[in-house]
């Protein structure tokens, strides 16, 4: 039993569910598949737009598995239908829609609680709306089905290859659990009260974390711009873009820094690496990419330890990295290495050339008929100025960097902790008060009742 359950009520009695995998249930609630409490309808009304006829708005699958509820706040598509699949497949209040197939099998079996009606909204291809007969709750059922038992069921009975699916057989024959009309009541309105209160707190922690975040930015690109020393007096560095820096940091342009290579692979043998804005140069089996496949690599573009890599076509968005190996990269990849050994620390480098304002100046000297097809040539990076302190300077920076970063990173893996347990509380709190593990309080305590295991 879960601390859950000893913390909440629970019923009089209970008997045998039938269900092995929902156990016991209250003595009153009755068992039933979702066919004989609810109809199904399976849209098609995408697939079968020929006659511009009537105007409507189509509920797109990617509306209900990002939300609980469809409300009037969601972007719909708009389409075209004939009156016939209007009247079909004509979205209600209190009807509850599911994903029946999508690119990921966690989307699959997804419910959304229908909260908004206007004339002419449909639902959509990748979707099915079940609609509760009149002795079930339609929020009690969405509850049901985002039940921990149903989201596994609906996992495992999953089938495809780039998409995945599930029948409207699977989805029909789900078990649910049946309380009385008004206890089925009792239960959506406490869980809308308490997950709401859940929902809640995981927002304000995310918002903790993306200010974590952004502290740790604002860090990074004060330490490796400005400096250790917020009293040392600056010069301007005679860049606009650049602005001040520390009177003793040297102002060089990169051609006297760097030198272009172009070397290539003798073996093809190499650890194949790629070049993103997020991750910098890292092995490309760590990241989920397609670009250079090749039975051979021999003659490739190849990167030493310590180099510069910038993605050409990518630069404006800081794609670049100083690659800690060696390994084959995209031949569309610029490869710049430090002229004096060791003249740089890497990490410093990178993070220095990540900052803001050398971002922007990327963008703005890289040339391109559109703004997602620009480029930014060797010619461009040995032409651009580059503010920066002695090597030592450069390794005392790095250190700091290094040290508040992993006091900021622990702050933000405790709040990420913290979501998941308020995640799984939901989980539980949902799965137990739908099968009966729990007995919720009545309508007028649960508006007050306080979550005790919730600590915000």
């Amino acid at each position: 039993m879960t601390e859950l359950q000893t913390m909440m009520p629970r019923y009089e009695k209970y008997k045998d569910s039938g269900v092995e995998w929902i156990g016991d249930i209250p003595t009153q609630w009755s068992t039933n598949r979702l066919k004989f409490i609810s109809k199904m309808f399976v849209s098609n009304v995408d697939k079968n737009i020929k006659k511009l006829e009537i105007p409507v708005k189509l509920c797109n699958y990617v509306d209900v598995y990002k939300n609980n509820y469809i409300t009037n706040n969601l972007l719909f598509m708009q389409v075209t239908a004939t009156g016939e699949e209007i009247i079909r497949f004509k979205i209600k209040i209190g009807d509850v829609l599911i994903t029946k197939d999508s690119e990921d099998w966690l989307d699959i079996g997804v419910p959304s609680l229908v909260k908004y009606e206007e004339p002419n909204l449909l639902c959509g291809y990748h979707l099915a709306i079940i609609r509760a007969y009149h002795q079930i709750c339609g929020e009690f059922l969405f509850w049901s089905l985002l039940a921990q038992y149903n989201r596994i069921y609906f996992s495992i009975m999953a089938n495809g290859v780039t998409r995945y699916g599930i029948s409207q057989g699977v989805i029909n024959n789900t078990w649910l659990l049946c309380p009385p009309y008004q206890e089925q009541i009792t239960i959506a309105t406490f869980l809308n009260c308490k997950t709401a209160k859940i929902d809640q707190a995981i927002a304000i922690k995310k918002k903790q974390i993306n200010l974590l975040k952004e502290r740790k930015q604002i860090l990074i690109q004060n330490a490796v711009t400005k400096g250790l020393d917020p009293d040392a007096p600056m010069r301007d560095s005679g860049v606009e873009w650049i602005g001040e820096i520390p009177r003793h940091w040297k102002m060089k342009r990169a051609k006297y820094l760097f030198t272009e290579v172009d070397e290539r692979s003798t073996t093809g043998k190499e650890e194949l690496l790629s070049v993103s804005h997020i991750t910098g140069v890292t092995p490309r089996s760590e990241k989920n990419v397609t670009m250079f496949l090749s039975e051979n690599y021999t003659g490739s573009k190849t990167c030493q330890k310590d180099d510069l890599v910038f993605n050409i076509m990518w630069a404006w968005m800081g794609a670049l990295g100083v690659s800690d190996r060696s390994g084959i990269i995209s031949s569309s990849y610029g490869v710049f290495r430090q002229q004096e050994k060791n003249s740089f620390n890497s990490k410093y480098l990178e993070y220095l050339l990540k900052t803001t304002g050398y971002i922007e100046h990327y963008c703005r000297v890289s040339t391109g008929l559109h703004s997602s097809r620009l480029r930014f040539y060797g010619h461009m990076f040995f032409n651009m100025e580059i503010g920066f302190p002695d090597r030592k300077t450069q390794d005392e920076i790095i250190t700091h960097i290094q040290t508040q970063s992993t006091k900021i990173n622990k702050a933000i893996a405790l709040q990420e902790q913290m979501i998941d347990k308020l995640k799984e509380y939901k989980a539980t709190l949902i799965n137990s008060a739908v099968t009966g593990k729990i007995k919720v309080p009545m309508q007028n305590e649960a508006n007050t009742a306080d979550l005790k295991a919730i600590k915000p």
